[in-house]
C-alpha cells in the first residue's frame, strides 16, 4: 500500500487580459478498489463563475468550469492525497479459456466490450496487423498474457521517448515507421494493436510514480497515458508500454476513454487576440509519504510456512 501526494499545476498565460469559455477537467483520480481518495482539492484563478462536477460516459469525475472575467492568466491548480494498492504481475489471474491466445470473450461481456475492439486508424496495407501477429507463436500455443507482455515491452526497448508538447497522437502506422514516440503514441500503438488481435483495449490518462520511491521511470513531471484490456478473470488490466510496465504498480487512473481524445485532461477556449497567447506550463509532482510493501504471494507464502 503506498500513500501518496499528487499536485497537478497548470498555467496559462496571456500578453493581455482575455476571456475563458468552458474549461473541462479531468485531474481527479478514479475511485476503486485500488485507488482510494483521503483528500482533494481544486483551486481555479481566476475564479470561476461556476465549477460543477459531474461523471462522463466511462465514469470519470469531470470538473466543468465557467468564466465571467478577463485575465492575463489561468491557473488550474489541482491537489490530492490518496491511497494506491498496486497490482502485480504475478497477480494478474486470467479464467482458464482465455489464457491461451486466441480466445472469444462470454456472450455476456461482448456487447459491453464491442467499442473498445473497434479499429479507429485505417490501415490499408496491413502494416500494423503484421507488427501486432509478430507477438503470436506460430509454433505453439500463445500464452495470452506473456503475449501482451512481450508487445508492452517490446514498445519500450525498441522505440524511442521524445516529448512533444502539441495535441493530439500520431497515428500507430506513423510510430511505427518513426520508431519514435510519446506515451501516448506509444498507448494508441498498443490498443490499435490489441484491437487488430480481437481484444479490447482503452486509453488511460493519469499519473506516474515509482513505487520504490526514486527517479527512473519515463513520463514523470507531466500527465501520463497507458493502456487497459480486457482479461477474463481480472478485467480491466494496466499496460504501461511506455516503462514496459504490467499491472498497476506506480500508475494512478485519471481518465478511461475509447479514444484519447476523450481523455485529456484539461481543454477549453479563450478569446482575444491571436498574438496574446504566450503558452501553457504543466508540472505534476508525485510525492510518496508512506510506502508499505506489499504482500505478493511469494511473501504470503513464505509467512504461512512460518
Amino acid at each position: 500500500m503506498t500513500i501518496l501526494t499528487i499536485s497537478h499545476v497548470t498555467r496559462y498565460t496571456y500578453r493581455q487580459p482575455v476571456s475563458f469559455g468552458e474549461h473541462r477537467i479531468f485531474v481527479r483520480p478514479r475511485e476503486s478498489y485500488d485507488q482510494h481518495l483521503l483528500e482533494a482539492r481544486l483551486d481555479i484563478t481566476p475564479e470561476p463563475a461556476e465549477l460543477r462536477w459531474t461523471q462522463d460516459v466511462f465514469g470519470n469525475s469531470l470538473a466543468l468550469a465557467t468564466f465571467n472575467r478577463r485575465a492575463k492568466e489561468l491557473r488550474i491548480d489541482s491537489w490530492i492525497r490518496m491511497k494506491h494498492d498496486p497490482l502485480l504481475t504475478e497477480e494478474v489471474e486470467i479464467e482458464p479459456y482465455a489464457r491461451r491466445y486466441p480466445f472469444g470473450y462470454a456472450p455476456d461481456d461482448l456487447p459491453d466490450l464491442l467499442r473498445s475492439m473497434e479499429r479507429q486508424h485505417h490501415d490499408p496495407e496491413r502494416i500494423l496487423d503484421h507488427w501486432a501477429r509478430n507477438f503470436v507463436k506460430k509454433s505453439t500455443e500463445t500464452d495470452t498474457l506473456a503475449m501482451l507482455t512481450a508487445m508492452t515491452r517490446a514498445i519500450r526497448r525498441d522505440f524511442t521517448y521524445l516529448p512533444r508538447a502539441e495535441k493530439g497522437t500520431q497515428t500507430p502506422i506513423e510510430t511505427l515507421q518513426k520508431g519514435q514516440g510519446t506515451c501516448r503514441d506509444f498507448a494508441v500503438l498498443m490498443i490499435e494493436a490489441c484491437r487488430a488481435l480481437g481484444l479490447a483495449a482503452r486509453f488511460v490518462s493519469g499519473y506516474l510514480y515509482n513505487p520504490k520511491g526514486s527517479s527512473g521511470r519515463i513520463g514523470g513531471g507531466n500527465t501520463h497515458a497507458w493502456v487497459r484490456i480486457f482479461l477474463p478473470g481480472s478485467g480491466w488490466v494496466e499496460f504501461d508500454p511506455t516503462n514496459g510496465i504490467v499491472g498497476n504498480a506506480g500508475l494512478i487512473r485519471v481518465a478511461v476513454a475509447r479514444d484519447p481524445a476523450q481523455a485529456i485532461p484539461i481543454s477549453g477556449t479563450w478569446s482575444g487576440f491571436p498574438a496574446s497567447d504566450l503558452g501553457m506550463e504543466v508540472t505534476v509532482d508525485v510525492t510518496l509519504d508512506e510506502l508499505v510493501q506489499p504482500i505478493t504471494p511469494a511473501i504470503r507464502a513464505a509467512a504461512l510456512r512460518k
